[in-house]
C-alpha cells in the first residue's frame, strides 16, 4: 500500500471544519500542530508594531494515494480555500515508506477497493 501526505495551512477557526470534512472522506486519522504563522501575498498588516494576523493551524494527514485526491478536494471546499483569499493552502507529496499505520491497513484496503 502506497501513502501520501497531505499538509494543510488553514485558519485555526476552520481547523475543525477541514478535519471532519477529511474524515468524511476517508482520512483514518491527523495531526494537529497549532499556531503556526505565515505569510502570502500580501504582507500582514501592523498597527502600533503588532502584527494583525489570525493564526494558523497545520495539520499532517497520511492517506492512501488513491484516496488523496478526493481528500485533498474535499479539505479545499470545506476550508473555501479556492474562494477566499488566504483562507489556507493543502498539498500532497509522496510518502517513500510508512510504519506505524498497520492498525489501519483493513478499515484502508476496504476503502481503496470501494474506490476502485
Amino acid at each position: 500500500m502506497h501513502f501520501k501526505l497531505l499538509i494543510v495551512f488553514v485558519e485555526d477557526d476552520k481547523t475543525d471544519a477541514v478535519m471532519d470534512a477529511a474524515r468524511e472522506a476517508g482520512a483514518t486519522g491527523q495531526t494537529v500542530i497549532s499556531n503556526a504563522r505565515g505569510e502570502g501575498l500580501v504582507k500582514s498588516k501592523t498597527f502600533l508594531g503588532l502584527t494583525l494576523e489570525t493564526q494558523r493551524d497545520v495539520i499532517l494527514l497520511l492517506v492512501e494515494e488513491h484516496l488523496s485526491r478526493k481528500i485533498l478536494e474535499t479539505i479545499c471546499q470545506a476550508g473555501e480555500f479556492d474562494e477566499k483569499p488566504g483562507t489556507g493552502i493543502a498539498f500532497q507529496i509522496d510518502v517513500e515508506d510508512a510504519i506505524g499505520v498497520a492498525h489501519q491497513m483493513a478499515s484502508l484496503t476496504e476503502a481503496v477497493e470501494e474506490e476502485l
